[in-house]
């Protein structure tokens, strides 16, 4: 039974592996995509012709160097070994490819792995391999672009409704929902307080569908530990951009992959365990 748990799980890493390079493309490309929708409806709405452009989506077109316009050959795009095997430069001009993309991949695999070593090769082990591929896509996003977009985060809400409806987690429906509600509406009530004392938005609506979501996967219960965590890691993660000088024009940090972390922290040691990490 070890021997087949194990051959399960590595296989659910292998595969992992293949979505953190498709995660790779959503990080970059979903973010342009939505600009471009963006830039569409304000061009409908002035009543300006929409402006003839290229195809652009997930598929299309083929990946490609942003340096040089290398096409990437599927050779040149196996998880890790390619990077590896490329040393994480373009085959064509050399130009370096950042270290994340292996990362991002890595994280993924070994996110699959744990979920069906722990909870099997079924519907509960499939639902938690999704949650974690929308939780790395979101973390990294809003880190770059400080969006969590809506095609993300709201079918993660629903999505842990139904897993919750279909019982394969511990966490009831009743929980579920009621999860979803305060998450949302705990860190609205916040925004809602520090604009009116500020003058400022001090996180954005993703923030709260984010929370939400998270809810909807852990119940009310998870969700005291997971924002007490989001918090403080942050603030020290905020203090320290400060100290160096890191922190982005207009001095923010986007709190969505704080959220996204403390998320995936409570998927795989529980929420219990943060509260005792803090000694609550």
């Amino acid at each position: 039974m070890l021997v087949s748990q194990w051959v399960d799980a590595a296989m659910a890493g292998i595969f992992g592996l293949i979505v953190g390079s498709f995660l790779n493309v959503v990080i970059y490309r979903l973010p342009k995509m939505m600009e471009r929708q963006w830039a569409a409806e304000c061009a409908e709405a002035s009543g300006k012709p929409p402006e003839d452009s290229p195809v652009f989506n997930l598929v299309q077109p083929r990946s490609r160097c942003r340096a040089c316009g290398h096409v990437i050959r599927w050779y040149e795009n196996v998880p890790v070994f390619s990077w590896l095997a490329l040393r994480g430069k373009c085959s064509a001009c050399g130009t370096s490819i950042g270290v994340r993309y292996p990362l991002v991949e890595l994280a993924t695999g070994a996110l699959f792995c744990f979920a069906v070593y722990h909870w099997g090769w079924n519907a509960a082990g499939a639902a938690w391999c999704c949650f974690s591929a929308a939780i790395v896509a979101l973390a990294l996003i809003d880190w770059d672009t400080t969006l969590l977009p809506d095609d993300i985060t709201l079918p993660l809400l629903w999505a842990g409704l139904l897993v919750a409806s279909m019982r394969w987690t511990p966490v009831t429906p009743t929980q579920a929902v009621w999860g979803a509600a305060a998450g949302y509406l705990s860190l609205w009530l916040v925004y809602q307080g520090f604009k009116l004392v500020t003058g400022r938005e001090g996180m954005g609506y993703g923030d709260f569908k984010l929370f939400a979501a998270l809810g909807a996967w852990f119940g009310w219960q998870g969700l005291v530990p997971i924002i007490l965590m989001a918090s403080v890691i942050g603030a020290i993660v905020g203090i320290a951009m400060k100290l160096s000088s890191g922190l982005r024009e207009g001095g923010y940090v986007p709190f969505g992959p704080f959220l996204a972390g403390a998320g995936l922290t409570a998927m795989v040691f529980g929420p219990a365990a943060i509260l005792s990490a803090v000694g609550l």
